[in-house]
């Protein structure tokens, strides 16, 4: 796989999942909560910083796919890098991290009922964890170099491996503490956003007019 086919991906998933957020027309109430999430999600990047890749942003992300549809967790995963950046830094990573995010909301999505439970998501954001940092990897060899290949890929994956482990783990450590309240709150939450029209038979002859 050569460095421009992955950066070609990694934009095309970007752009194809703004266009599809666009069409699908949200309205005022979901996209407060999609931004919502993605602030409180930026935050919690920050939050933990001192702390490197232990953070829940995965499982918020998965949890937004598993309770508000691909659309919402797919906004929420691209977004939550692009506001976070901003106080942590922009730059060649975050195309990766919005895609790879992105992608998190969408299997979170994909995989609904197991992300709705505790221990699915905590095995579903362990296995993420893994994901995202070989993406990452993937990804800087790509757009940095010095080569793409398999033995660099390999070679960045064990630099990188106790991230990856930090971030594995802190999502099963998320999953099991925030995820079963946070699922019940977006459940909640997008039960009132859904409204369920009534048909009624009209009035067959004057008596049965309301009056």
């Amino acid at each position: 796989m050569t460095g421009t086919v992955v950066v070609t991906a990694v934009l095309t998933i970007v752009a194809v999942g703004f266009v599809a957020i666009e069409r699908g027309r949200p309205d005022a109430r979901r996209l407060a909560i999609i931004a919502a999430l993605s602030a409180a999600a930026a935050a919690s990047r920050i939050l933990f910083v001192a702390v490197p890749n232990f953070k829940p942003v995965t499982v918020i992300v998965l949890v937004a796919g598993a309770t508000l549809g691909p659309r919402a967790g797919f906004a929420v995963g691209v977004l939550t890098p692009l506001l976070s950046n901003m106080a942590l830094g922009q730059g060649t990573w975050t195309p990766g991290q919005m895609a790879l995010w992105g992608l998190a909301g969408l299997t979170g999505a994909a995989l609904g009922p197991l992300c709705r439970n505790p221990r699915g998501l905590a095995v579903v954001a362990f296995v993420w964890g893994f994901l995202f940092g070989w993406g990452m990897n993937l990804w800087s060899l790509a757009v940095l170099g010095p080569v793409l290949n398999w033995a660099a890929f390999v070679t960045r994956s064990g630099a990188s491996l106790w991230f990856d482990v930090t971030h594995a783990v802190a999502g099963v450590i998320f999953a099991l503490t925030i995820g079963a309240p946070l699922t019940r709150l977006l459940l909640r939450y997008r039960d009132r956003l859904t409204v369920t029209i009534v048909w009624t038979d009209p009035p067959t002859s004057p008596a049965d007019v309301p009056r």
